[in-house]
């Protein structure tokens, strides 16, 4: 009913429709964000070979969601995107200040190196450092099974979806030899 909603109301037109359908599940997980996610699973992932392993923490509300074949689909996804991905992290507040401080120092000299003017150097700090952070922030970061979303847009439309909130708690990524 939602999609002949959205074609409705976009008049025919497909890809507005689908983009209105994307907007309303990222406004329905903005309603959902403050409700606590105490159930979940712990998804698995190990690369062929046996040499890559994940292991990630996604919370939702209820166990009923928990045991659907979409949320199981979801978390084994964000494990298999956390593999091949490599974050650091999953949200930027996890990020050491100390590393954050040295990131900037490294941008800051680059830019004085290459001969920027002094006026533009932070601006410039600012965008690498964004772009660091889409790097090893695991929300941030492109989504590898569709790189127009972030993973961060990608849990909204799950959560919009699925009708609940959920979050990804944590993950441990483990690979031979390291």
């Amino acid at each position: 009913m939602d999609c002949k909603k959205a074609l409705a109301e976009t008049k025919g037109d497909f890809k507005k429709a689908v983009e209105h359908l994307r907007e309303q599940g990222i406004a329905k997980a903005a309603s959902k964000e403050g409700r606590k996610t105490a159930e979940g699973v712990i998804a698995t992932y190990v690369h062929t070979g046996d040499k890559l392993g994940v292991m990630v923490e996604i919370n939702c509300e209820t166990d009923f969601v928990a045991r659907t074949d979409n949320f199981k689909a979801f978390s084994r996804d964000i494990a298999m995107h956390i593999a091949a991905s490599s974050p650091l992290c999953v949200k930027r507040e996890e990020l050491a200040e100390e590393l954050i401080k040295q990131e900037r120092d490294i941008y800051r000299q680059q830019a004085l190196n290459e001969g920027k003017p002094e006026k533009i150097i932070d601006k410039i700090v600012d965008g690498k450092l964004e772009k660091y952070f889409a790097e090893v922030v695991l929300l941030e970061q492109p989504f590898v099974k569709d790189n127009d979303l972030t993973v961060n847009e990608y849990v909204k439309n799950m959560i919009g979806s699925l009708g609940e909130n959920m979050q990804i708690r944590r993950f441990a990524r483990f690979r031979l030899g390291e």
